[in-house]
């Protein structure tokens, strides 16, 4: 196990959550399921090496975007998939971010966004977050154009 991992609290839907993430990520597996009696009580899963807990805790707390899961996608295609994906049952929201059906945060960023905004031309970096700005989905052509001015 690794030494630190995100632990998720759900309400009572850890087995559907796991098995929904693992169903998204290639690298993806469930390790452990704990349960009491027939009710999963919490279970380990792995998403592209990443080692998650899960529990099934109640109604107590809720998820926030205070913490979100970042995704650093090689590819529009990788975006546009994980985007739907795990939007789905949830809400797509500005700049890159959206809020999947169990409440969790997830920011699906291209690389190529780091790249264009880490530019040593200041002008070039600000029209390409003048451009991101204006997105939910990220679009890796619209902000190679903003760069490209």
């Amino acid at each position: 196990m690794q030494k630190i991992s995100p632990f998720l609290w759900f309400d009572g839907r850890a087995e559907e959550a796991m098995n929904f993430y693992t169903s998204i990520f290639n690298d993806s597996q469930i390790i452990s399921v704990n349960r009491n009696g027939t009710e999963v009580f919490s279970g380990t899963f792995q998403l592209e090496g990443q080692q998650f807990m899960a529990l099934n805790g109640g109604p107590h707390f809720k998820f926030s975007p205070a913490i979100s899961l970042f995704v650093d996608c090689e590819t529009q295609q990788e975006v546009d998939e994980l985007w739907e994906k795990l939007s789905a049952g949830g809400e797509q929201q500005k700049c890159g971010w959206l809020q999947d059906k169990f409440g969790v945060s997830w920011q699906i960023i291209p690389n190529a966004l780091g790249r264009l905004l880490n530019s040593n031309d200041a002008e070039k970096s600000q029209r390409v977050m003048q451009a991101m700005l204006q997105m939910d989905k990220i679009d890796i052509a619209k902000l190679q154009q903003a760069y490209d001015g």
